[in-house]
């Protein structure tokens, strides 16, 4: 039969699906068959067949056939797993049931009505294997488990998915159930010494396999945000089991797969242009179903104890029972501590993370991968899930192979509002490493490589580096990204305190002063009742390096100086209703402003035509949750350690260079970072304004002032100097010691775990999915309920 003929016959099956007025039996395999026998079909050929239109057609004018289709399909690939896929035939019909099942479960899910439909149990549907279960138990699986139990087997499926040394065939087919799958795993790495040989054929079927999978993940598309986070995946939850026979070979061959993966191979110029590169399509596929997977604990009691942490429910709740089983690949993820399995995985990313980045004398010759944002993702579980391999990648300078990548991309997409979420990714990661002692004394080496970015020319460390980027996503990034500034200083903040930053260039001085003086005009402050909160981070991260490390960081200091007029005018700052007034009079329409909303959407909502290009487009995304509900105190011993605390230490009395002048003696009711209520307009007051000002820490940087300007002064008059690097000199060999205030405790602001995160990243990563599977469109055009799909 030619290809034409096929589709053909594959084409009137589907109409016939929607024109019988009977409902086709389950039984008439002849014409069930149609749907997965042909072998010339392809993804693209099932998915122009087979259209949205007719699909919704079948479900609201003939369930029953659409029923029939789903259950048919399950146990056809239960059936070929049973037997082992052993001939080409069986592996035709897998690849097109895959398919099909790929094309068809979005729209089951967008009906609240079928959502169930996997979960119940159909008579005689798709027996599913049983390791050590009888019959009857077999029989009563619901849809969903035979399926996805299928899949697993299939993904090590010998000469199908996986390279097998034994002879297999018609006459000497195995039992996947005597196959001890941790023997296939698909790639050396953690657990696993053996590299098979490459087979793209096999790769191809993992990927259409795992896609499938991913689909099947997919529900959560189709349900609201869910705030309080009680909802669970079922699809992952039962796969990530221990119903799952696979589940420890499948975690670490989608792991190593990942971790090994080498875009650039042996380097050859332009290979890429050359030959497709399977493997690559089966990575992508591989870190999102990771991310996914590693995203559900699993069980109540973890779930509780998020919940009680971020205090949305009450302490009781931690004494719940598990109500679902435990995520077998979060579990095995935490358990990896062997400092090989740790490099290993460490290496693989720096190596990917790097890639973009790379730069050869022949423009565009090196491949260049796309799937940074997951690879983003997918280190943040790392680190989030096991802190051993945090501390091994915070223990050596690697950690900078990871913070120049992601610096890069935070400056590539700064004003790119289809890229926001990256940015957010990006800064949340720099945020959770910030708050490890080691990181601060990891950014002291000096920063030699040159990556291509649009920033000035500076010699310095990978400090300024940071300082560098940040100042440029403030003053010249998206409006969106406002929600993040309080991020952003937390992060200067968590990396300027003793014994850490030891210097600060003049250009990377020059931004922070140039930040202040942005975040410090009258009519910023009296704009929105957060804007204030930026200028207490910034003071302290002056406060730390003046206190701890002022030998070293003259650039600082001689900055300090002559911009001191900042600092007197943040002290006679005014505070009556006529100077505010006037001050808001006067607002900049430029400049750096939070008075406006940033979380609204903007774009158009109307659905689009086909979609060529998955950049044209970008998924809504959560608020941000503020500073204080993403970061615990740890305060700084004098060994360098840290110990958490509850809450910040009381000032000290005559002493108000306290942390608490940053964060407890400043709390203002909560608002969105829109900075108006939802009951009415919010506007400065004089109450207001003193309430925060008389907290300003600038006693410190008075008494520098008081010491250090009238000594430059004399020295600048009486040698007639109007050369800097001799006040630098001078400014290097000074000290401050005894003539200080007492210096404050130190404090570093941890990333902990809470809801409005779990949200944010819950709704980002469907969004990357949804826009990176565009080939074939697996979620277009269906009635998504996560986000919005918006031109720009």
């Amino acid at each position: 039969m030619g290809g034409g003929d096929s589709k053909l016959h594959f084409r009137k099956a589907v109409i016939q699906l929607t024109t019988k007025t009977q409902p086709v039996e389950a039984s008439d395999d002849a014409f069930w068959d149609q749907f997965w026998a042909n072998a010339s079909t392809t993804v693209q050929d099932i998915f122009a067949l087979v259209p949205a239109a007719e699909i919704r057609a079948v479900r609201e004018e003939s369930p029953s056939n659409l029923a029939t289709l789903c259950y048919k399909a399950v146990e056809k690939l239960v059936q070929v797993a049973d037997s082992g896929c052993s001939t080409e035939k069986q592996c035709h019909m897998v690849l097109n049931c895959t398919r099909l099942l790929t094309r068809i479960l979005p729209y089951i899910f967008e009906d609240a009505d079928w959502r169930g439909f996997f979960w119940s149990t159909v008579p005689g549907a798709g027996r599913a294997r049983s390791f050590g279960e009888d019959e009857g138990e077999d029989e009563a699986r619901p849809l969903a488990e035979s399926l996805l139990l299928a899949i697993a087997d299939l993904l090590f499926c010998l000469d199908f998915t996986v390279h097998s040394t034994k002879k297999s065939g018609p006459d000497a087919a195995l039992d996947l159930q005597s196959v001890d799958s941790c023997e296939y795993i698909w790639e050396a790495g953690v657990g696993f010494a053996h590299s098979p040989p490459y087979n793209h054929v096999h790769d191809m079927n993992r990927t259409e396999l795992l896609k499938l999978l991913l689909t099947c993940f997919s529900e959560a598309m189709y349900l609201p945000p869910s705030p309080d986070r009680k909802s669970t995946n079922p699809w992952v939850s039962f796969f990530c089991s221990s119903e799952n026979r696979h589940a420890l070979p499948l975690f670490t061959s989608l792991l190593n797969v990942v971790c090994a993966y080498d875009p650039v191979g042996y380097g050859i110029p332009y290979n890429y242009l050359l030959s497709s590169d399977q493997r690559e399509q089966l990575v992508v596929q591989a870190i999102q179903v990771l991310v996914v997977t590693l995203e559900h604990e699993g069980g109540a009691v973890a779930r509780a104890a998020l919940q009680v942490l971020d205090g949305t429910a009450p302490t009781e709740a931690m004494g719940e029972q598990a109500a679902e089983p435990e995520n077998l690949f979060v579990n095995y993820l935490s358990r990896i501590h062997r400092d090989e399995d740790l490099s290993f995985m460490l290496k693989g990313m720096t190596q990917l993370l790097n890639n973009p980045l790379v730069q050869t004398y022949l423009p565009h010759s090196t491949k260049k991968i796309q799937f940074h944002q997951e690879l983003l993702l997918l280190f943040w579980k790392l680190c989030d899930i096991n802190k051993k391999f945090l501390f091994f990648v915070l223990k050596s300078s690697d950690v900078l192979d990871v913070l120049v990548p992601i610096l890069f991309y935070l400056n590539d997409a700064r004003a790119d509002q289809s890229r926001v979420g990256l940015v957010h990714i990006g800064v949340f990661i720099l945020l959770l490493l910030s708050g490890e002692r080691n990181f601060g004394v990891r950014l002291n080496k000096p920063y030699i490589l040159r990556v291509p970015m649009d920033i000035p020319v500076f010699t310095g460390t990978h400090a300024d580096l940071l300082i560098v980027i940040f100042h440029k996503i403030i003053s010249s990034g998206h409006q969106r990204l406002q929600p993040l500034f309080d991020c952003l200083l937390t992060v200067i903040v968590n990396t300027t305190v003793s014994p850490y930053l030891k210097s600060l260039s003049m250009v990377a001085a020059n931004k922070l002063l140039h930040l202040l003086e942005a975040f410090s005009t009258p009519w910023f402050l009296f704009s929105s009742p957060q804007n204030h909160h930026l200028v207490f981070f910034l003071l302290e991260v002056f406060n730390n390096i003046i206190q701890y490390q002022f030998d070293g960081n003259s650039h600082l200091v001689y900055a300090i100086i002559r911009k001191r007029s900042i600092f007197h005018q943040l002290a006679n700052l005014p505070s009556d209703t006529a100077s505010i007034q006037k001050a808001l009079q006067k607002k900049r329409k430029s400049g750096i402003s939070r008075s406006v909303s940033v979380t609204s959407e903007t774009g158009d909502h109307s659905r689009v035509p086909v979609p060529a290009d998955s950049s044209m487009f970008k998924a809504s995304l959560e608020a941000t949750p503020g500073i204080d509900k993403i970061t615990e105190k740890a305060q700084v011993s004098e060994e360098g350690t840290m110990v958490s605390v509850s809450v910040p230490p009381p000032a000290a009395a005559g002493t108000s260079d306290t942390e608490s002048n940053s964060d407890r003696d400043h709390e203002v009711p909560a608002v969105a970072p829109s900075g108006v209520s939802s009951s009415a307009p919010w506007s400065a007051s004089p109450d207001w304004v003193m309430s925060w000002k008389v907290k300003l820490p600038l006693q410190t940087i008075m008494r520098l002032l008081q010491v250090l300007v009238p000594q430059v002064e004399k020295i600048c008059i009486d040698k007639g100097l109007t050369d800097e690097s001799e006040i630098l000199n001078f400014l290097q060999h000074g000290t401050l010691v005894g003539l200080l205030p007492v210096p404050h405790p130190i404090l570093i602001r941890k990333y902990q775990a809470n809801t409005g995160t779990a949200t944010w990243f819950h709704t980002y990563m469907w969004g990357i999915i949804y826009l990176r599977n565009v080939d074939p469109p697996v979620w277009y055009d269906t009635d998504i309920r996560l986000f919005e799909i918006q031109r720009i």
